[in-house]
């Protein structure tokens, strides 16, 4: 099977790497990808944003299979661009894609089927919102409605702090994105980010794994897209995987069915598993950066036949195994990440990968034959353990080795799940 992958980040070299092991590719296309991604693909130079020259290129290479992976180009419309071509797509719709796109429209689905999940209102101006914040009180969480890179996003433990985020989605920190804000609940407990392929009538429950927003240690400072994950996640007991599939997902399957936008893709639930049980955060419809490269690196079963199943609503004959492994990834990022940073400093080494740890690229490019930092997140250190203390030991000894002289990393990864296996 010819398969060509879009992206270029660290998700999109954890699902090279894994769909490369399978032995129903014959060839593998990755547009624009990086140099990691590279390693696994042939990297084709392609303006993903020209859905004409993406379907051309499929067309003249006979590609069988296309998977997407960020959320920008399935809001925008490529995977129905290339479906209404005939062609196999592992993404949603644009239409179905809106459970990203928009934070209003999940919160409409929540409402309508009834998912657990924080109250909330939507507003498209300043007073307004400001006016209901100061009748709700503190702490309290503002959202950009459309897609923000993950940073659209404020949990205001006071009511300064959450007045001046509504001035600054409406001041236009985020553009577009921040056109119409969200106004919802804080709710009380621990995140989780749980995985599952949906084909537009069936569910297929992948893994959980927990992610770090914060930059700084100790889970302090502003908001990231994510300094580091592992799974699976603790709190993601049997009861509470169960109850999440019965009360969150099902119902959003068949609320996305009966509304005309069947969803055929990954749901990527972030998740908060308060007292009442797991409540929905926020949908996301692609698969999760950084926790892709914890899943790719557990997942034992082949990926590319569980992505085509969900593609071609076949998935009910799917199942996927597991290893029992624990995996663990540190984000190395650029000095000044999350605000500004400089660009194009020189990676002057990496180390091999063994068995139990991998490197995966994520903000890298090559110039001049230098491997370069080019983004805020770059290098996601990989590793697998019996335990997450055991992969946290042995990704933290990789970053070590890693000779990047711009880059940092919390050094406090995975503390709780470790906090568990200590207590």
């Amino acid at each position: 099977m010819k398969v060509l992958l879009i992206g270029s980040g660290g998700r999109e070299h954890a699902l090279a790497w894994k769909l490369a092991q399978s032995p129903r590719l014959t060839r593998l296309y990755a547009a624009p990808g990086n140099p990691g991604i590279g390693e696994e693909a042939t990297l084709v130079a392609l303006d993903t944003d020209d859905h004409a020259a993406v379907l051309s290129f499929c067309r003249s290479e006979a590609i069988d299979f296309i998977v997407v992976g960020p959320e920008a180009p399935l809001v925008a419309g490529l995977a129905d661009t290339l479906r209404d071509a005939g062609l196999a797509v592992f993404g949603p719709s644009a239409a179905a894609a809106q459970l990203e796109g928009s934070k209003g429209f999940t919160k409409d689905i929540c409402a309508k089927y009834s998912i657990p999940t924080g109250a909330y209102r939507r507003f498209t101006a300043v007073e307004p919102a400001k006016a209901y914040i100061r009748e709700q009180g503190a702490p309290i969480v503002i959202k950009a409605d459309g897609l923000a890179a993950g940073k659209g996003v404020t949990v205001a433990m006071t009511l300064e702090e959450a007045l001046a985020a509504v001035d600054s989605c409406f001041d236009g920190a985020f553009g577009a994105a921040g056109a119409e804000v969200v106004v919802e609940a804080y709710l009380d407990g621990e995140e989780a980010s749980f995985f599952c392929l949906c084909d537009g009538t069936h569910a297929l429950a992948l893994a959980s794994a927990q992610d770090h927003k914060r930059v700084g240690d100790g889970d302090t400072g502003p908001n990231t897209g994510g300094m580091g994950a592992y799974s699976p996640a603790p709190v993601m007991t049997p009861e509470i995987v169960e109850r999440t599939m019965t009360e969150i997902i099902a119902p959003t399957i068949r609320g996305m069915a009966e509304s005309g936008h069947p969803f055929s893709g990954v749901l990527f639930a972030g998740l908060m598993i308060t007292r009442n049980g797991p409540e929905l955060i926020e949908y996301n419809v692609r698969f999760g950066d950084p926790e892709t490269q914890v899943l790719m690196m557990r997942l034992k079963s082949d990926l590319l036949p569980l992505l085509y199943a969900a593609a071609t609503g076949t998935l009910g004959l799917m199942s996927a195994e597991w290893h029992d492994d624990a995996a663990l990834t540190v984000v190395m990022a650029s000095k000044g990440y999350p605000g500004s940073y400089a660009k194009n400093t020189p990676i002057a080494a990496l180390p091999h990968p063994d068995a139990d740890t991998k490197i995966f690229h994520a903000g890298t490019a090559l110039k001049d034959g230098q491997l370069v930092a080019t983004g805020g997140r770059v290098l996601n250190v990989t590793a697998t353990g019996d335990t997450v203390g055991a992969a946290k030991a042995k990704a933290y000894a990789a970053l070590a080795k890693v000779e990047w002289d711009n880059g940092f990393s919390r050094s406090d990864i995975g503390w709780q799940a470790v906090a568990r296996e200590k207590a």
